[in-house]
């Protein structure tokens, strides 16, 4: 009777243990938890204004790397540009999409200063002075 006794015992305290073992167990954290987005790194890209859809509120710019298609549906106040405008947008890709954060017209001005000629120019109109004559050998 004892032995009959000492198992019950046992297996009933085995029970227990393995129940409370399970019921302590964590569920995975990666499955409660939502993944964190990473912050998506700011870009800036600048070239022409080729066109822009009102519809799908998408915005296409080109320059010397190609043609790309910018979501501004984040944008309150959208700018109007003609076709071959300069435009700077700054941008950051999400889910597959350049999403603009700023759409802004490049001054034409910048652009003018470099090709204007400087003020210290001489025009080319005067002739060019005459060389000062060679300088004597020296005595001894």
């Amino acid at each position: 009777m004892k032995k009959i006794l000492v198992i019950a015992l046992a297996v009933l305290m085995g029970v227990a243990f393995v129940t409370t073992v399970f019921a302590q167990t964590d569920k995975p954290a990666a499955a409660t938890e939502k993944p964190k987005a990473a912050k998506a790194k700011t870009q800036t890209f600048k070239g022409e204004f080729v066109s822009t859809d009102a519809t799908a509120k998408t915005l296409d710019a080109k320059n010397d790397k190609g043609t790309m298609t910018f979501d501004v549906s984040k944008i309150k106040k959208m700018p109007d540009f003609k076709a071959g405008d300069k435009v700077s947008v700054v941008y950051s890709e999400k889910d597959g999409k350049m999403q603009a954060t700023s759409v802004k017209a490049v001054k034409a001005a910048k652009a003018a200063k470099k090709e204007a000629p400087k003020k210290d120019e001489k025009p080319a109109d005067k002739p060019a002075a005459t060389p000062a004559a060679p300088a004597a050998p020296a005595k001894k």
